[in-house]
């Protein structure tokens, strides 16, 4: 079982590599969760994410031979660039197996790093199943995302690093795929304050390690989906499940939408660029999956590695689950005036036209009706209730 000390040694070996992130806390967020709710920007560590301390401590405790053969690694994206930079530190090759769908943002930082970027598979488990049979034909030497006693104590040490700032939180919420981070995590403060309460959050569609604690022992899911994709894991680790099973309190789930709008709420708060997987902490919290009232909470915001290309999908979700985007349709006479006078009614509701459309030829419609299609920016929930009450309230028939 991985111990305290070896955390410790970690820190010496991390020491000087790492950033030691900043944590805050948030008024925001305190506000809407009824508690003290702290950040840990491990979005703003090296590379991006939490993963280059676990990568590095591995990479500095192999034995010469183990160098030389060269290292290997399977990843959706973070630990790829954590191996990537820790092998370049220590003049080591390295070659990285990403499944095809990884974001682009990390493939480019990968090879920036000057890893040899193999893409394989739908998801991180294929990637792996990759890198093995690279790994056995070549000799490399494995580093596991999680799955290893020393990359979860190089995650640890962030719980050393919230002690020494908070000595008084009361509850630890971190994200869980593999298990590693929280494994080193929930070792490290529970070692130091056995009272203090460990939550880890997954994914619904990728909710791993609650099966695994429900059966006892550890399943492989099917398939996994999720935006958070670095916590997309079809199975926990077999050395990362016992220590969860030990030392974390409870498991909870989010969903993408609930994720998506976590996302959004960090940048128009608290000015923070977040993935998907960094942010499902936040989102138990924002969603009420987590009682933090009258207690001290640190939330770890793991990576901020988000395709460019995705965020706006990620943004469109956030909008929608906050209510401030919403699609109505509503049919009316085919008459020169109609839709002047609904746009009208949407102006004087505050409501914000995105854009709109007739659709004429609908096989259900008569000859002398059509649909018009709106899509509404609105300040919240209520907001776009208020204007769908008042359009039927002046005889619309209205669609969602």
């Amino acid at each position: 079982m991985l111990d305290i000390k070896d955390i410790y040694k970690a820190q010496e070996n991390i020491e000087g590599i790492i950033h030691k992130t900043t944590m805050e806390k948030s008024n925001t967020f305190s506000k809407i969760c009824g508690g003290e709710v702290f950040l840990k920007y491990e979005n703003q560590q090296r590379t991006g994410s939490f993963k280059i301390r676990g990568a590095y401590n591995k990479i500095v405790s192999l034995d010469e031979q183990e160098r030389k053969k060269g290292v290997i690694a399977a990843s959706a994206g973070n630990h790829a660039q954590g191996v990537a930079l820790a092998a370049g530190l220590a003049g080591i090759k390295a070659v990285i197996v990403m499944p095809r769908n990884a974001p682009l943002s990390k493939i480019n930082a990968t090879e920036g790093y000057g890893a040899q970027v193999v893409l394989h598979g739908d998801c991180y488990d294929d990637a792996y199943g990759k890198a093995s049979e690279i790994q056995k034909e070549k000799q490399m030497t494995f580093i596991h995302a999680f799955n290893d006693y020393d990359i979860m104590a190089g995650q640890g040490v962030i719980g050393l690093e919230i002690i020494h700032n908070l000595p008084e939180v009361d509850v630890i919420i971190a994200p869980i795929g593999g298990g590693g981070l929280l494994s080193g995590i929930s070792v490290a403060v529970k070692s130091l304050k056995p009272d203090v309460v460990i939550i880890g959050v997954e994914a619904e569609n990728a909710a791993s390690y609650k099966a695994s604690k429900k059966e006892g022992k550890c399943i492989i899911l099917k398939n996994v989906y999720t935006i958070a994709d670095g916590i997309a894991i079809k199975s926990p680790g077999d050395k990362n499940f016992p220590i969860l099973n030990r030392y974390v309190d409870d498991v909870v789930t989010v969903s993408d939408e609930e994720i998506a709008s976590a996302i959004l709420l960090l940048l128009e708060r608290e000015k923070q660029l977040v993935e998907g997987s960094g942010a499902v902490g936040l989102a138990a919290l924002l969603n009420h999956k987590i009682d933090v009232a009258g207690r001290k909470a640190v939330c770890l915001l793991t990576g901020g590695n988000i395709d460019m290309n995705f965020i706006n999908k990620i943004i469109e979700k956030g909008l929608i689950k906050a209510g401030r985007n919403i699609n109505i349709r509503t049919v009316v006479p085919d008459r020169p005036g109609m839709l002047n006078k609904i746009t009208e009614i949407i102006a004087a509701e505050g409501g914000n036209i995105l854009n709109i459309y007739h659709d004429r030829y609908d096989k259900d419609l008569s000859l002398d009706t059509t649909i018009i299609h709106i899509r509404l920016e609105t300040n919240n929930v209520a907001h776009g209730e208020r204007i769908i009450d008042v359009l039927k309230q002046k005889g619309y028939n209205i669609l969602l």
